[in-house]
């Protein structure tokens, strides 16, 4: 695999990468060598957070923890992703790599119980007729009906756009690429 580390906040000792590249190496039980793995690693005041990202072949399998220790942030966060593979096994089985499931026990530790698990589905279509307005405006709008995101017709480039609370207490913006 190839994994790629970035750091905000922190210098990535060479300690630290080996541990990462270890660790993070042992996903390659499902994916194959050539899979890039993203790894964000941040220090904010006392909190330290691990950011996992796997973009394959069309999906985005994601992860991050935030902990009061960095080598308890990349355990969760692996653990974390892990859970995820396993849950969605299903779904996933056709584009991982062949036979990445022959293998009992998790790669890090944690039990994970595939048993009468239901699977997701929609319960609920809502529609809505969409007004052309200011990212400012959707913003007002969504903090209006208390939601954590908000689709909007963008006013200045005519797409439709998502805008998201982040758990720092700012917003995101989702667009379209042209």
């Amino acid at each position: 695999m190839r994994i790629s580390i970035s750091g905000k906040n922190i210098e990535v000792s060479d300690y630290l990468r080996e541990l990462i590249d270890k660790k993070a190496g042992k996903l390659e039980r499902y994916f194959p060598k050539d899979t890039e793995v993203q790894v964000t690693m941040a220090v904010e005041r006392n909190r330290h957070i691990v950011e996992v990202t796997i973009p394959y072949e069309g999906i985005i399998i994601r992860g991050e923890e935030v902990t009061g220790d960095m080598y308890a942030s990349i355990d969760n966060v692996l653990d974390k992703l892990e859970k995820q593979i396993i849950k969605h096994r299903t779904r996933l089985e056709k584009n991982l790599k062949n036979g990445a499931f022959k293998y009992d026990a998790p790669l890090f530790g944690g039990t994970y119980d595939e048993g009468e698990e239901e699977e997701s589905r929609i319960v609920r279509v809502k529609r809505f007729a969409l007004k052309p307005m200011t990212e400012e405006e959707a913003m007002l709008q969504m903090s209006l009906l208390d939601h954590s995101f908000y689709m909007f017709l963008n006013a200045d480039t005519n797409d439709i756009n998502v805008l998201y609370s982040r758990k720092d207490g700012n917003y995101g913006l989702i667009e379209p690429e042209r």
